[in-house]
Parts: structure tokens; C-alpha cells; sequence
């Protein structure tokens, strides 16, 4: 509590000495309702009936160009084309996928295993190991009606949000706001009971919510794999109920995920730190509604000229 009166405090003497500026209102973030694209008798067959396309039929067998395969019901990011590569089994193979994107699940025939969107469920195909083919000994062996292909120089630039909490949301923010790919990124509060929380409610405790940085990108120049890892690496999961000399829920270690996708990458990479020792405890939740924080809170850093004291990076990964 001493802690947070001294930063309410500080934030009051910063407060006083800045212009205020009326920014364009911005529609708050939350999860967004799936929605499918209409797919063909053929399409519905392979993607939603488990089917399997004509070998040696598929529009993408021998596509080269570079480029980004995506899910043809849901527009989920699955596979680079730097990881296709041609095994003469008939259907498109990648021997790598976007992290999170592809989940594997036994087939009906319990010999298999099949490969759907971890996004939305959609069938793919199957997955083959230990033969040898690549370096990484693996063939995802996809059915190209599944997918749609974006080439590199046509690339969709939608931008995507995240919400990562880290302990006190200057210091995350800043780190950010400094990372190529990032449109912006806004201190705020999520995952609490009470509507348009202020920063004196939320450092009590009592509404459930966390500092809370949104996070808008463009996934073509950075991915949510390079921006969880970042998150992962300017603070210290390991902590519960604080960061630093902060202590409280509301500076937990959490992630706020948007979708299926950035859930499984998230789980992903906190089973990856795990292995290497570190004991996790950074929260996994889906988004809720985004309450922006005041705004002497934005840009709190830069408007200091300073660098954080408790959110420096380090290599984890």
C-alpha cells in the first residue's frame, strides 16, 4: 500500500505539469466473435467432414513462392513458406508450423495423427515423422484446399492486438513502444468486476483488475511468438501477485489472449521456460474488456526521459 501511495504521488507532481491532449477515441479491445468464411460442398467435405483431397490435385503442390499459408475457414496464420518443401507424396509438406498454430489430435483410424487450425478446428491433414526427409525429420502432409496462400508482396497488414500484464504497466509499455512491428501500445486495466475502473480502484486491489498494456501490431513485420518472448524476457514470471517493489494482483503475470492461436503459443513458450528451470506463474486468460488508463499514464517513461527500474530485459530464450 506505501508503495502505491508513493507512486500515486509521484504520478500527481508528473500530472501537473502536462498539457493535456484529447486523443481520437479508440474503440476498446476484447475478444472478438469468431467468424467463418462460407465454404464450397468440396471445401466443407475436406475441412469440416475430415476428407482428403486427389493427390497430386492440390492448387499449392508446387508453389514456390514465398509467402504465408493460411486457414482457409478461419484466415489463421499456419505455415511459412520458407518450411515447404517437396516430398513426392502428392500433397503440399512443411516440415515446420507457426507456433501455436497447428494442433495434432489422433485420427479416427487410431493409427494416424491428424493436423487441424488450432484456431477453429478445421481438418488439414497429417503429420508423419522419422522419415527422413528434412533436417527436422517431420512431414505435415496438408491438403492445399485447406489453406489459402498470401504471397510475401501482398501480404494482409490488419493490425492484431495482445494485452500483456507484467507488474507496473510503464515499464512494459516502454519496452513496446520500442519494438519494431508495434503500431501502439496503451496502459490500461483488464480481467476486473468493475466498469471504467480508475487508477485508485484498481491499486486497491478490491476490482480484480490488472495493469494491463495493449498492444496493436502489424503481424507482418512481428509475430505474437517475438512479442510474448519479449514479454516473457522484460519481466520476471516467476513472481506471483508483484513485480519488483510492487505487490498486488494488479500486477500479476498474466496474458490476455485474443484467440486460440495466441493461447497455444503462449502455453507453448511457459512449457519452454519450464524446461529450463523456471518456475512459472505468469496467468493465461482470455481477453476481456480493456479499460485505457488515465492519461498520464501513457507514454509515462518517454514523457520522463528515463528507462524503467523494474522492467529490464533479460535472455530467456
Amino acid at each position: 500500500m506505501q508503495v502505491c501511495i508513493m507512486k500515486i504521488l509521484q504520478i500527481v507532481i508528473v500530472a501537473l505539469g502536462l498539457t493535456i491532449i484529447v486523443f481520437a477515441a479508440q474503440r476498446p479491445g476484447g475478444k472478438e466473435k469468431m467468424s467463418y468464411k462460407k465454404l464450397t460442398a468440396e471445401e466443407k467435405r475436406v475441412i469440416v467432414q475430415k476428407g482428403t483431397e486427389p493427390p497430386f490435385s492440390g492448387e499449392y503442390l508446387t508453389n514456390k513462392e514465398p509467402g504465408t499459408y493460411l486457414c482457409k475457414r478461419c484466415g489463421a496464420e499456419l505455415y511459412r513458406s520458407d518450411d515447404k518443401f517437396d516430398s513426392h507424396c502428392g500433397w503440399p509438406s512443411f516440415d515446420d508450423e507457426i507456433a501455436g498454430a497447428v494442433k495434432r489430435v489422433p485420427d479416427a483410424d487410431r493409427i494416424r495423427t491428424e493436423i487441424i487450425c488450432a484456431n477453429c478446428g478445421g481438418h488439414l491433414g497429417h503429420v508423419f515423422g522419422g522419415e527422413g526427409l528434412t533436417d527436422k525429420n517431420i512431414r505435415h502432409c496438408v491438403n492445399s484446399i485447406s489453406l489459402v496462400f498470401v504471397p510475401a508482396d501482398k501480404a494482409a497488414t490488419k493490425p492484431m492486438k495482445a494485452y500483456f500484464v507484467g507488474g507496473c504497466f510503464w515499464g512494459v509499455e516502454y519496452w513496446f513502444e520500442k519494438t519494431e512491428g508495434v503500431i501502439t501500445a496503451r496502459s490500461g486495466y483488464m480481467g476486473g468486476t468493475v466498469e471504467k475502473p480508475t487508477y485508485e480502484q484498481v491499486c486497491s486491489g478490491r476490482t480484480g483488475h490488472a495493469e494491463t498494456v495493449e498492444v496493436e501490431y502489424d503481424p507482418m513485420q512481428v509475430s505474437f511468438e517475438q512479442l510474448a518472448k519479449l514479454f516473457f524476457e522484460i519481466h520476471d514470471p516467476t513472481q506471483r501477485d508483484r513485480q519488483g517493489p510492487d505487490i498486488g494482483k494488479q500486477y500479476r503475470s498474466a496474458i490476455f489472449y485474443v484467440d486460440e492461436q495466441q493461447k497455444q503459443i503462449a502455453r507453448q513458450l511457459v512449457k519452454q521456460l519450464r524446461k529450463k528451470g523456471f518456475n512459472v506463474v505468469t496467468q493465461l486468460q482470455p481477453a476481456k474488456k480493456f479499460w485505457p488508463a488515465e492519461q498520464y499514464h501513457q507514454n509515462y517513461y518517454e514523457k520522463k526521459d528515463k528507462q524503467p527500474y523494474c522492467h529490464i530485459r533479460t535472455k530467456r530464450f
